[in-house]
């Protein structure tokens, strides 16, 4: 079988969170994490994604934290860089800094609120693509953006040099087919629950929000089912599933994720407005979770 562009982050890929101590950055803590992974195996860290909070980040603090995690990685990983932005200048300033910084890839959002037509996401990720030198990951997620990037579209995109992987986060088993099917694209799942199922036709890892707290079962999952061990794989799915899902499915992401490492001592929980905490009862269901999963929580102890 040829070798996809973008295999060489098959894997496991971590996007991690941004701690706050105080409404600032916590830089200290955030050092602390990429340790955990690094310690952990994970392939690739991908800073101010999703997961870590991007949207309230000030852009000092933004360019930040992404030159933080590539110098405490110091090559031990790769860094994928959330430098996507729903302005293509924007995205172009952002990702350029992230290159000269070290930045092994970038992970580029479709562009939100304004919903381009499909010849806009074309040309936004045709731009971005020739301007720099490190591979870039489309990262289709319709349930934050407002808009699908239609598989028409991917392929189009797949034919640029520096387009090498997808973000695949539609929840579409067909979609990842397709892209995987007609392209020569890696395809990394955006959802924790679907991994498996998208490595099974041909997925080759996953960029995760629970790996944040649980690494080594993600890599154990991710290397069972790339090994062809899916009986393995399996069973790790299984044991896995309901965490990904009872977790991710109280609030929106990172909300749960911070609150589940502030429960066992790796974090504060602290969020920025407009994210607002669990509640009571939301905080419950988590240490059950946690507790069902075998996690030690400081709050049940």
């Amino acid at each position: 079988m040829a070798r996809r562009k973008g295999s060489e982050f098959a894997g496991l890929s971590v996007a991690i969170i941004t701690p706050f101590q105080g409404g600032e950055v916590d830089y200290g803590r955030l050092r602390e994490q990429v340790e955990f992974q690094v310690a952990a195996g994970t392939r690739c860290l991908v800073p101010v994604g999703t997961t870590g909070e991007s949207p309230t980040l000030s852009h000092d603090e933004y360019d930040r934290v992404i030159t933080e995690v590539i110098q405490c990685v110091a090559g031990r990983a790769k860094v994928m860089a959330g430098t996507g932005s729903n302005s293509t200048a924007e995205a172009l300033r952002l990702t350029r800094r992230a290159a000269n910084e070290g930045a092994d890839a970038t992970l580029q959002v479709a562009p939100y609120y304004n919903k381009p037509t499909q010849e806009g996401f074309y040309q936004h990720f045709k731009a971005i693509a020739e301007d720099v030198d490190i591979p870039v990951c489309v990262y289709n997620i319709p349930g934050r953006t407002g808009k699908e990037i239609e598989v028409d579209t991917i392929q189009r995109l797949a034919e640029i040099d520096g387009i090498t992987m997808v973000k695949e986060a539609t929840g579409k088993l067909d979609q990842c087919s397709a892209i995987i099917g007609t392209t020569d694209l890696t395809v990394l799942s955006g959802d924790d629950s679907l991994t498996l199922p998208m490595m099974s036709v041909g997925a080759e890892g996953v960029i995760s929000v629970v790996g944040n707290l649980v690494p080594g079962p993600m890599i154990e999952l991710v290397e069972a089912a790339a090994s062809g061990d899916f009986q393995r794989a399996r069973e790790l799915h299984h044991r896995l599933f309901a965490l990904c899902s009872n977790m991710l499915s109280l609030a929106t992401n990172p909300i749960p994720i911070k609150a589940a490492m502030q429960m066992v001592g790796r974090d504060t929980g602290e969020l920025r407005l407009p994210m607002t905490p669990l509640d009571e009862s939301q905080s419950r269901q988590l240490r059950e979770t946690l507790s069902a999963f075998g996690i030690e929580a400081a709050s049940l102890v």
